[in-house]
């Protein structure tokens, strides 16, 4: 079964201000939803459905992240000044909004990404360890 991004996230006040804890489905952290969309931006401009098709990709289908969290959380980041919108008209005809990574958003993903890196290796180190 695809893991999915859902709207309930656990909490967790540790150095890294951000843990995910896995139910039936894995929940991820607001954080940690916020930085995989910065991540899909920081390839090129997209509306809201190629943001899930791309995560979809880049995840090599195992992450599928539900309309119902994704909206509410480009609308989070848009007022963080992290992307930027514009409406435009998609390639089907339709109209669809564009988001589009900013500086400051490149430089929010810069830092989320160091710390999840640091958080890979301590759990990685932690699991490794022997007796």
């Amino acid at each position: 079964m695809m893991p999915t991004v859902s709207r309930y996230h656990y909490f967790c006040v540790a150095q890294f201000k951000e843990i995910f804890v896995a139910k039936d489905k894995a929940d991820l952290l607001q954080g940690t939803l916020d930085m995989l969309i910065l991540k899909s931006l920081s390839l090129g401009e997209l509306h809201g459905y190629g943001i899930i098709q791309r995560l979809r990709q880049l995840s090599d289908e195992m992450l599928n992240v539900e309309q119902g969290s994704l909206y509410p959380a480009l609308y989070r980041i848009e007022q963080k000044g992290w992307v930027s919108a514009r409406w435009d008209v998609h390639e089907t005809g339709r109209e669809a909004k564009f988001y589009k990574l900013t500086r400051s958003g490149r430089k929010h993903l810069e830092t989320q990404e160091a710390s999840w890196d640091r958080l890979v290796l301590a759990i990685t180190k932690i699991r490794q360890a022997t007796t």
